[in-house]
Order: C-alpha cells, then sequence, then structure tokens
C-alpha cells in the first residue's frame, strides 16, 4: 500500500493534471474515497457548471458521447445525500442522455463518439456503473453484454478496442491493455449497485476478464500495452486498474478471497514505478495515449486501487 507522504504526491500530481471528463469522474472517485467530501462538492459543482444542454457533464469536449456519465455516479449520490434538486436534476439529464439521447446501435448499445458509429471498451466503464447506481440494473447489464458481444473474445476471453458497427467489424482488434481494464474496473465499480442475478451476471463478467489476462503478466509484475502482444511496451496503469477489479471483488466477497492477494501485489507493481513528484511512470501516455508517460488516469486508479487494498486488508 502506499504510505500517507506517497498518497499525497500521487494526489497532489492528480489534481494539478489537465483532466478530461471521465478524468474528472475517477478524480470524484478518489476525493469520496478519502473522505475529501468539501473537495468532492466542488468538483460535482463545478462539473454541473459545466454540464452541456443536452445532459453530459463537465464535456469540454464535444466529440466525447459517454465519458461525462463517469461524473454521474457522484452527482446523483451527492444529490441524494445533500437532498439538493439542482444535482438531482443535473443527475436526471446525464440519465436521460444515457438512456435515449447518446447515438447508439439498432440493439441500444452506445457508440463513443459523436460523428462515429464506433463501440470501444472505454464506454464500459462510463456508463455501466452510473446506470447501476440510478436504479436502472437491466440497461447496465444491457449495455455491458451489448459490448461484450461485438468485442469479447470468445477464444481468448479478452476485449478488442474498437467495433465499427457499419462495418460489421472490429475497426482495432488489439487487445489493449487500458481498454481491458476499463471493462475490469466497470463491471467491478458497477456490482455494488446491483441487487440479485444483475450483480451476479456483472460479477460473473469481471471475474471471466480477469482469469483471461492475469496468466498474462509479465516477469516485471506489470502488463503489456497489448496484452498479448510481449513486443509492446508495459502499462502500469494497466496493473492498476486491474488491481482494483480484483482488490474490490474480494473486499466486497464476489470474488475468492485470493484475488485481494493478486491485486495487492499488482499495486506494490505500480507503487514501484512512482516517481520523486509523486507521477505513475510508464502509463499510456494522456493525452494521446500512443506511448509510455504519465496521465490523470494512472494517478486516479492507483489510488483507487490503493483504498480498495485497505477496504480488503481491513475485512481479513
Amino acid at each position: 500500500m502506499l504510505d500517507d507522504d506517497v498518497r499525497r504526491r500521487v494526489l497532489d500530481c492528480l489534481l494539478v493534471s489537465q483532466r478530461h471528463s471521465w478524468d474528472q469522474g475517477l478524480t470524484a472517485a478518489v476525493l469520496e474515497e478519502s473522505g475529501a467530501a468539501a473537495a468532492l462538492q466542488a468538483l460535482v459543482d463545478d462539473a454541473v457548471a459545466r454540464q452541456l444542454p443536452d445532459g453530459r457533464l463537465a464535456e469540454l469536449d464535444p466529440a466525447c458521447a459517454v465519458n461525462g456519465a463517469a461524473l454521474g455516479e457522484f452527482v446523483d449520490s451527492l444529490a441524494h445525500r445533500l437532498g439538493d434538486p439542482a444535482l438531482a436534476a443535473a443527475a436526471a439529464r446525464q440519465h436521460g442522455w444515457v438512456s435515449s439521447g447518446a447515438p447508439r446501435a439498432a440493439d441500444g448499445t452506445l457508440f463513443h463518439l459523436l460523428g462515429s458509429r464506433q463501440v470501444w471498451a472505454d464506454t464500459v466503464y462510463m456508463v455501466v456503473p452510473f446506470l447501476a447506481c440510478r436504479g436502472d440494473g437491466a440497461a447496465a447489464v444491457a449495455q455491458l453484454t451489448g459490448h461484450r458481444s461485438r468485442l469479447r473474445d470468445p477464444v481468448s476471453g479478452l476485449w478488442a478496442a474498437r467495433w465499427d458497427e457499419d462495418a460489421g467489424a472490429l475497426a482495432d482488434p488489439r487487445a489493449w491493455g487500458t481498454g481491458n481494464g476499463w471493462v475490469a474496473a466497470g463491471a467491478a465499480r458497477a456490482v455494488c449497485w446491483l441487487p440479485g442475478a444483475a450483480g451476479t451476471a456483472v460479477a460473473a463478467e469481471a471475474r471471466a476478464l480477469l482469469d483471461a489476462v492475469l496468466p498474462l503478466r509479465r516477469p516485471d509484475g506489470l502488463f503489456g500495452d497489448v496484452l498479448d502482444d510481449p513486443a509492446t511496451p508495459a502499462d502500469t496503469n494497466v496493473a492498476a486498474m486491474l488491481g482494483f477489479a480484483a482488490l474490490t471483488g474480494a473486499a466486497e466477497g464476489w470474488l475468492p478471497h485470493r484475488f485481494g492477494g493478486v491485486g495487492e501485489s499488482l499495486v506494490a507493481a505500480v507503487v514501484e514505478r512512482v516517481d520523486g513528484l509523486g507521477r505513475v511512470t510508464g502509463a499510456s501516455a494522456a493525452p494521446h495515449f500512443d506511448r509510455p508517460g504519465h496521465s490523470p488516469e494512472a494517478q486516479a486508479f492507483l489510488l483507487l486501487a490503493d483504498a480498495a487494498c485497505r477496504r480488503w486488508r481491513a475485512g481479513r
């Protein structure tokens, strides 16, 4: 786990980074985990102030169709906690956009960008936890199912990065590590909101993906930018994302206890790559994610995985 000084430096680097809407959602999750109630409220208020008329929260890039929904969980939760009708209305607008306003395939599966009929693995994290927290479990499972049917390889169990709906074929067939991380983390985040069969189904999806990915871990404790291509560089953020998923499942009891130890090992491998400033080195670099470097995602996921590790240890 992170000691207090390293945790503070990792958080400082996250907070001073330039962030997109999905990074704001991850930052909100970090602030909630750390009990920083005032900072979380300030972030949520700013996300609502920047909400587009169609409902997309904190969206500064109008091409992004779904990323603002990563904030929806926190706007919705804070609305209930404070009894704030303005926040409740903002969460409802974001829900309306995801439910009916955003572009989608004939079966309802959401496209990731406006002006492009592509289904991306990333969308799972953006929308599935938000739909689940809104009590819309059927829609959450439907989105996971629609994405899986297009992107998951039935033999390897790995997820491709992108599908082109018009071509009826994969637009990017690579088993991109970060894309698989988004799926695992999004499914793990949603389980606690989903009762009964829906929660069981989403937990099983997270377990299946972890089982497919973990054998591809490299000798240095990390995973590749492309999971099944040893020629690609390692990506520290993938280990943090998968560590978050494994530790969340172990802490909440829907994964076997041994996954907590695996997640703890993944967190330790990432902590070794934190530099003196508190930056997680060796992640897929923002803003283009085309080379090793740093990203707000990697900062946030290390903090989220560390918090999940603390929850798992406390429950042992």
